[in-house]
This record gives structure tokens, sequence and C-alpha cells, in this order.
């Protein structure tokens, strides 16, 4: 039956009879418009923006994405109000501009886009064309005060609690992400003591961040009871977190979250931050499967290759007391020599057929791995331990610094050592004779005997007396000790004797040099720096001469006098090297020492930008912010130091670790000084004056001021010696 134009009181009718009503009237000539205050239903697509609203600054897609699951989940909580458009002779044109409510038609004109609802859904209005729409639309938006956040964290976590709505139901329903809902309810979580604190504006939205990152109430209110007057977030964090085990620990890598979690552990994450993984709660529970699982590492590699024992450590036990055998280098078969020339054959010519692709195919790819790894296979065999070590000896099998295991062999413990051929001595104490026969010939026997000594030496049988024994031998201490200073050559073999017997011999006592070399255990000042490329190669030089040394300590003078010159200087600056401690502890008070190093370190031409680089973990999330911004302002510029200040410190540092990779900036204790004779030639270069010809005074007169600090430097060193 088809509509009339009459006249109707549209508030009056049902609401679909109001639809239809109101798109009839609108292509009526006749067509009335309902009275100001008048609610109607007018269908989305005679609705239009207003030209007069005050609002210019379009709506994020954020905000229209929230209305529309807010209106989705509970349909349109509040009128828009809209005015009729009016054509250019003043008739209605049956369409209406929105003065209140632009998001509302925006978000459902979404709705539409996604095909939830159909373009002429019908939208409850209120009519108004009696006020000004843009001072309508001004009031709608300025007289108005948001909820406090701690309100909507509270009123997420009662939504949570009492209704039983997930992160994922209450973030379609209010058009957020499970994220954000996710934030909020952990921050709902927080003491209602800090909230509180927060409402009143004595803790920054940051600070109550970074305690929500534990669920606990009263481990939160002891961190802030114990806060001083620096309130930072990270040191809130770290607090929090100080009885937790870090992702990023070589423990959690080694185990996985996954095994942690099924094992009955807990990871607790920030939600607020980038926690690289979160923070494990149980380090009880982490470390007994860090050694259940290296347990089973170890006693599968003991089975493999035979070992008597392994032990198993989560960090290298450094004080075990036990000596030490390498492996020594073996001759392969014949076999794996043939196989180790066909891989090395195949992967050169593989090497030169695909030299310099991009893109490898898989086949290529697979085959390129499998002759990698039968070349390592074979080189691992040109190494091998002695059946008798390995029969006797052990293992440790401990935790490398990037979280894989590292297995340490070789290790004799001191009743498993070989039982010492026992010296072959008469009944007076010192050694006796062998003949060709194998006959034992006693000291002293058919020479004159001695009758400068003591009495009790005199009667046949007698041992030599103790203090006798001590005069003789410190006479030829003496002569040893002059002879010794006029070779230097023999006095170099000497000491590299000396320094090679302690450094590969432990507990030998081979050596007669009173020379002690001391080697301080860096690890115990820096976690994971024998995991460094560095700490690997002096590894691996070590190794490399362990290889070589002889396996009794008897042998040691011999091999060391059959190397050449330079092979010994080699192995005197190994073992010499081993004793460097550069190290400063906050306890010592030793400036000559540091002052020594620095030296060292000009001579040698120190660069430690070949052996470290500074990192967010390694330097700057270490330092304050005002250190950050002038490591920049120093290696980058002024500006790059000022842009950092805005940010926050772990992002700071991230950023500073970016802008100072490649500049090749190290701290001031890195930094190597020029030698000065550098540094003095290089300032006459630049020096015009000295380049035509000044006067320099003479040697015994340079630098007096130099001179004069040697003297105090000299006064000084002999005060302190009296």
């Amino acid at each position: 039956m088809a509509r009339t134009s009459k006249r109707t009181k549209i508030a009056t009718v049902p609401v679909a009879d109001q639809v239809e009503a109101v798109g009839a009237s609108a292509n009526a000539e006749t067509a009335a418009v309902p009275e100001s205050g008048t609610e109607v239903f007018i269908p989305l697509d005679k609705l239009k923006k207003s030209p007069r609203n005050a609002r210019k600054t379009p709506h994020s897609e954020a905000i229209i994405e929230a209305y529309a699951a807010s209106i989705a989940a509970k349909g349109i909580l509040q009128n828009l109000v809209v005015e009729p458009e009016l054509d250019g002779d003043g008739a209605e044109t049956g369409f209406y501009f929105v003065s209140i409510g632009e998001g509302r038609r925006l978000a459902q004109l979404l709705r539409v886009k996604r095909k939830e609802i159909k373009k002429t859904e019908p939208i409850r209005c209120v009519i108004d064309a009696r006020n000004d729409p843009f001072e309508i639309s001004l009031d709608e938006n300025i007289p108005r005060e948001d909820m406090h956040p701690a309100d909507q964290f509270e009123a997420f976590r009662r939504l949570n609690e009492e209704n039983g709505w997930g992160a994922e139901e209450i973030a379609a329903r209010f058009g957020v992400t499970p994220h954000v809902v996710r934030q909020r309810l952990r921050l709902g979580s927080v003491s209602p003591k800090l909230v509180q604190v927060y409402r009143d504006g004595d803790l920054t939205l940051d600070q109550l961040m970074a305690f929500a990152i534990t669920e606990d109430h009263a481990r939160q209110e002891q961190v802030y009871e114990h806060l001083t007057y620096n309130r930072e977030p990270y040191i809130i964090r770290r607090e929090l977190t100080r009885t937790h085990v870090a992702a990023t620990d070589r423990r959690a890598m080694f185990i996985g979250a996954e095994a942690y979690v099924e094992a009955g552990g807990m990871i607790i994450r920030d939600l607020f931050t980038d926690d690289r993984g979160g923070f494990y709660d149980d380090p009880a529970l982490l470390d007994r499967m860090v050694i259940e699982k290296l347990e089973g590492i170890a006693e599968s590699v003991r089975q493999s290759e035979g070992w008597k024992w392994a032990d198993v450590h989560i960090d290298y036990p450094h004080a075990h007391g036990l000596r030490r055998t390498y492996s020594r280098p073996v001759a392969l078969s014949e076999e794996d020599e043939a196989a180790y020339a066909a891989a090395s054959e195949a992967l050169d010519r593989l090497t030169a057929e695909w030299d310099g692709a991009e893109e490898l195919p898989d086949d290529t790819a697979r085959r390129f791995g499998e002759l990698e790894a039968e070349i390592e296979r074979n080189d691992a065999l040109r190494n091998a331990y002695d059946s008798c070590d390995i029969a006797r000896g052990g293992m440790f099998v401990v935790l490398s610094h990037d979280g894989a295991p590292r297995i340490e062999r070789g290790f004799i413990r001191a009743e498993d050592e070989l039982p010492e051929k026992e010296a072959e001595t008469g009944a007076d104490g010192v050694g006796n004779d062998v003949n060709e026969d194998g006959e034992i010939i006693e000291v002293g026997a058919g020479a004159a005997p001695d009758i400068g000594g003591d009495e009790d030496a005199e009667d046949d049988g007698k041992p030599l007396s103790d203090l006798l024994i001590r005069d003789l031998t410190a006479h030829r201490t003496l002569g040893l000790r002059l002879a010794l200073g006029e070779q230097p050559d023999t006095a170099l073999l000497a000491v590299a004797h000396a320094l090679a017997a302690q450094t590969f011999y432990q507990g030998a006592e081979a050596h007669c040099l009173e020379i002690r070399p001391t080697s301080a255990y860096l690890a115990g000042h820096a976690d994971g720096i024998e995991d460094t490329a560095a700490g690997k190669a002096l590894a691996d030089r070590h190794a490399g001469w362990a290889a070589d040394m002889p396996g009794d300590v008897a042998d040691l003078w011999d091999f060391i006098a059959s190397l050449d010159h330079a092979s010994i200087m080699a192995l005197f600056a190994h073992c010499a090297s081993l004793t460097v401690n550069a190290v400063k502890q906050p306890w010592e008070r030793k400036p000559r020492a540091h002052e020594t190093a620095d030296r060292l370190a000009t001579a040698v031409a120190l660069d430690m930008t070949a052996h470290w680089r500074p990192t967010a973990r390694t330097y700057f999330g270490r330092i304050t912010k005002a250190h950050i911004a002038g490591a920049v302002r120093e290696a980058v510029s002024d500006e790059a130091a000022e842009r950092l200040l805005t940010m926050k410190k772990q992002p700071m540092a991230e950023a500073a670790e970016q802008l100072l990779a490649g500049t090749g900036w190290l701290p001031s204790l890195l930094r190597t000084s020029e030698p000065q004779a550098q540094a003095r030639s290089q300032d006459e270069a630049a020096d015009p004056i000295m380049e035509q010809g000044e006067a320099v005074a003479p040697s015994g007169e340079a630098d007096l001021s130099d001179a004069g600090d040697a003297a105090d430097e000299g006064e000084q060193l002999h005060i302190a010696a009296e």
C-alpha cells in the first residue's frame, strides 16, 4: 500500500513505520519536518556530515573502531543530533546534517563496509533546528572531563572478575586491541595503595606501569617504601625482578620457555616494555633443570668417548686444582685422508661454480653443508687424547655465556695419577749412579773420603748433614746466578721453562727459578668474557701450545731447548701474557700498576675496537643518561645527543648503540695513548715554526719539567722503598 505525505507525529509511530515515513517524506514535495526536540529514526544513508561542525580535525581510525565495537555490542547509547538539509530555495532535501555524533555516524558506515548492517539502518536521532549547530557541536566537546586512567583500569578489572570476560571479549566490546586490555587489566591488579598514590599524583603512569610487572602486592609496596629520590621506572623494574631470572640469561636460553613452563615454572611478562622474553620466577627450578640437562649431555659424551668421569657445573670450576692433559696431533687413516681430500676438492669446485651467486638452490646449499660437515669431522680426527688419559681422566660440562653446553676434557684427579718412579737412592738419601749393567754405584765409592765435612759425616754410612747440604747448594745457587746473568739466551730459556712448567703442568714443581706466574680469573669480573672472540682466541692459542708440550714435565727443558729462538720467544710471550692484570678494583690502590698497564697498552699498540664495542647490554644500559648523551655528543654530534635526551633509558641506550656502530668510539678506560715519540713527531710536523728550523734545546736540557717530574717520582719511590 502506498504511503501518503500526510504530516505525522513521528515519535508516536513504531520504529519501522518511522523509518518508512521519514524516507517517504524526504521524497515528497510537501514533506513536513518533525519539530525540534523530536526523537526520530533516520536511515543511515540520509545522514551527512555537518559543514558547521566545530571539530575540523577528523576522527582517528582508532576511535572510529572503538565506536563501531561499542555500537555492535551495546547499540547507540547516545542519540545523534541532526538538522534538516535545505536546498537553495530553503526547501528540505530529505537529508540531515549531523551536528552531534559524527563519530558514531562514521562508525556505522564502517559497519556497513564490513557488511554488518545495511546502509538503510535506522539511526535514532534528535531533531534540533533551533540551536546553532556550530555552538552545540562545540558544547559537545569542550565541557567534558575524561575519566581518570585508574578508573579505567579498575573498571576493566571488574568486568574481568565479575562478568568473567577475557581480554578478547572486552577488546571486542570496547574497540581496543586485546593487548591494550591486558595492559589495563595488569594496571588494575596493582596494589590499591599504590593506585591511590597514583591518583594523588605522587606516582607517574610510567612508574605505575613498572610496578605492574608483578602482581605481588606485598612486594610492590616493599619496593615502593624503599625507593629513594631516584624513581626511574627501570630501577623499579630492576628491584621487582631482582630475585627472578631474565629470559636472556644463559640458563633460560639453554632450557627454553616451553620446557620451563611444562615443568611448573611461570614466566612474568612486562606488558609495557620490550622485556625480551620476560622473567623466570623460580631460579631454583631453572638451576635444577639446567643441571639435569647438562648431566644428560655429560653422560652421553662420557659413554661415547670413554672418559672415566664427567662432572657438571653451571659455571666453570676454576678452583678444581686438577692437572689437565690435552689432545695430541695424530695421523689420519688412509680412508679418512682420502675422504678429506675428496671433500675438499668437491667443496672448492662447488665454491668456484657458485661464486658470486646471491642465492643458492636448496639442493646446492644442502651439498655445501654435507661437504663442510665431512671436512669438520676429519679435522676433529687430527687431534686425539691418549687412551691412558681417557681411561683415568674426565671432563667438565658447563654452560657457556650464550646458553650452549661447553665441554672441557682431559682432567686428571690426584687419585688417578700414575705412580711416579721411585728415585733410586742410597741409604744416605743422596741419589746413586747406575752402571751399564744396571748395578747401583754408591756415591763416593772409590773416592777419597770427605775430610772437610762435619763430624757427623766422618763415620761410614752416615748421611750428609742438612746443614752441609744447605751450605753446598747455596754456593751452587750463587754460582748459577752469576753464570746465568752472563748468558742472556740461557736466561731466556730458563725463564720460559719456569713459566711453562707452571702454566701447563700444574703442581709439578719442576722449575728452579722462583718466578711465580699468577693469572687472575677474568670471568669473575666480567660475565661471559671467556666466550668473546678475544677470549676464544686466547683459549685456542693456549690449547695449541698445550698440544705441543711433552707428556712428562721432565722432558720440558729439552723440548724448549730444541725450539728455535722465535718459538722460544713466542712461548715466553704467551706465558707472560697470562699474568697480565689491569683490572681496577674499587678497594685497591695501585696507581703505579695501572700507569704501567697504560704504558704496556701503548707499547703493544692495543686497539680495543678489535675486541669490544659499546652496546646497550655491555655499556649504554649500565650508565646514566647523561653519560650516554656525552658519548653520542663526542662520537656523533651535539644535535644527535640532544635528540636522545627526550627518550627513556632503555630506548636511549639502544639508539646510542645504533648511532655509535662503526664509529670506533671507546670509553676512556679502553683507549690507548699514542707513543710519546709518535705524538712528538706529529706535533713537530704540525708546528710551522719548527718546520722553519727553530732551535731545539740539547738533549741534556730538553723538557726540564719532565725531568722534574721524573725526579719527584724517583724521590717518592725512594721514600716508599724506605
